[in-house]
């Protein structure tokens, strides 16, 4: 009997003790919306993205530092995982056009779950988000889709066009 008890409880503080860290390793909880603010939905052009250097425009240099690959900032040292908020890219990065959805904005997004707008991307414009994914295959998977999504701005936002 003692060692079923034992064994029990182990298995309940096991299965505890990983949801708590899959919480606090992927941040579910907190991109969830409260109860108090306004959601919009609509159909929107979703893409996949992940940090690799086809997907986030770096490359490594000659001294294997990794630069942004092309552009105005070109040859520059670049973050990689890091978000244009300062953020460390995981599931739930939505990069969006910030002039639209400031970061902050939360979104559910059909087939893939809740999500936060803390990055921004140079084809990312519009009524067009991107998704953050952990592997370059899951994102190509992904690919280019037309899905409904469930958009909860910021609160300073909605006070703003109250």
């Amino acid at each position: 009997m003692w060692t079923t008890m034992k064994w029990q409880k182990q298995l309940i503080v096991g299965v505890w003790g990983s949801l708590l860290l899959m919480v606090l390793l992927c941040g579910c909880l907190s991109m969830r919306p409260s109860g108090s603010m306004r959601s919009a939905s609509r159909k929107m052009e979703v893409t996949g993205y992940c940090a690799c250097g086809a997907c986030c425009n770096w490359r490594h240099n000659t001294a294997g530092v990794p630069v942004i690959a092309s552009g105005a900032r070109q040859g520059q040292r670049k973050a990689v995982g890091m978000t244009a908020s300062g953020a460390r890219a995981r599931m739930g990065t939505i990069a969006a056009d910030p002039s639209i959805f400031p970061f902050g904005t939360i979104m559910y997004v059909e087939g893939y779950g809740y999500g936060r707008v803390e990055d921004t991307g140079r084809d990312i414009k519009g009524y067009h988000i991107d998704l953050f994914f952990r592997s370059h295959m899951e994102a190509t998977k992904w690919g280019r889709k037309r899905v409904p999504v469930v958009v909860w701005a910021p609160s300073d936002m909605a006070r703003e066009r109250s």
